[in-house]
């Protein structure tokens, strides 16, 4: 579809584009989608003998709105950032607490002081990584397979969220701890090694986390009927 037919297309996907936030690839999925549901209804309007203006004009029109669209598209954006959300804490948490048993473990020399002082906040951030995890492998569940039994709680996806944002931290806490731990250590090349990944791995579950955020304080749609 090309000409004004197209572009009357493209500026309403377009929209519904600008009015949508989640994971790049499921937002673009859903938005290819769109665009092809889209075209097909101008092209059977155009069928019936409509030009093809029209066709797409009245295609727009039958489609729905941004605000009539929109929220019920968010809520499949929200759940799969939930779900990436999730994805990402069960994978990383697990390596904050191999980081933390480094820190506390790492320490010699002048540095026996360390595993004394890290041991408490090691014991702590062990647990918010464990919680984390669990967490995320019951919000990967009901969203998941279990989501044909059971209905997602509305505010699932601001607790990942904010659980994220936790892990996110504990992540960044564990980076310094490290950092501290390289400097008093005989074997700092593996703590320095293991303070980058933890700063890697605090960078990538910060950024999901604030998606997830600003995903969970949108409005949304009641899910699409299959």
């Amino acid at each position: 579809m090309n000409g004004t037919a197209g572009r009357l297309v493209e500026e309403h996907v377009d929209a519904l584009a600008g009015a949508l936030h989640g994971p790049a690839r499921a937002k673009a999925r859903l938005i290819e989608e769109m665009r092809d549901g889209l075209a097909d209804m101008a092209d059977a309007h155009a069928d019936e003998g409509m030009t093809r203006e029209d066709a797409a004009r009245r295609a727009v029109r039958e489609f729905g709105t941004v605000d009539e669209i929109a929220p019920g598209c968010q809520r499949e954006l929200t759940v799969a950032q939930a779900r990436h959300t999730a994805r990402t804490v069960a994978l990383t948490a697990p390596f904050l607490v191999a980081c933390w048993y480094l820190a506390r473990t790492g320490g010699d020399g002048q540095g026996r002081q360390l595993p004394d002082t890290a041991q408490l906040l090691a014991v702590h951030l062990a647990f918010v990584a464990t919680v984390a995890a669990l967490l995320a492998a019951a919000t990967l569940a009901v969203t998941g397979t279990l989501a044909r039994w059971l209905p997602m709680p509305r505010r699932l996806p601001l607790v990942v969220a904010w659980s994220g944002t936790t892990a996110s931290v504990a992540m960044a806490v564990a980076t310094l701890a490290l950092a501290t731990a390289a400097g008093l250590a005989t074997n700092w090349p593996l703590l320095a090694c293991a303070g980058v990944l933890a700063a890697a791995s605090h960078a990538v579950v910060a950024a999901s986390a604030r998606a997830c955020r600003r995903c969970a304080r949108l409005p949304l749609g009641q899910p699409a009927v299959t």
